[in-house]
């Protein structure tokens, strides 16, 4: 399963189509929030967590991370996924159709 058209909409989604003619609007932050890549997944982990509050540190966000988030630029990678890059400098993170269909159903 293939997507035959991508647009993004004002109100910051991403729609897919789909050639069996399935259509997904999948909000831009619900695929940011599920980017499955090495260090997303790494800042998931709750030692990590629990390490920085034990030590008094506190996250603190870059200037590009405090606007809404967006799709830059969205390429293919091989024939078998996209690599998104995203307005908060994140890029890293590469979504397989496989994986977008099912973000989508997730959505739908």
């Amino acid at each position: 399963m293939y997507p035959t058209h991508l647009e993004k909409t004002k109100d910051r989604c991403l729609i897919v189509r789909w050639e069996d003619g399935v259509e997904h609007k999948i909000p831009i932050r619900f695929l940011r929030d599920h980017c499955c890549c090495a260090k997303c997944t790494r800042e998931k982990e709750p030692d990590d967590l629990a390490s920085e509050s034990a030590s008094g540190q506190l996250p603190v966000l870059s200037l590009a991370q405090t606007m809404p988030l967006d799709i830059d630029k969205m390429v293919p990678a091989g024939n078998y996924a996209y690599n998104i890059q995203f307005s908060d400098g994140h890029s890293s993170g590469i979504y397989t159709f496989e994986f977008l269909r099912y973000l989508g159903e997730r959505q739908s």
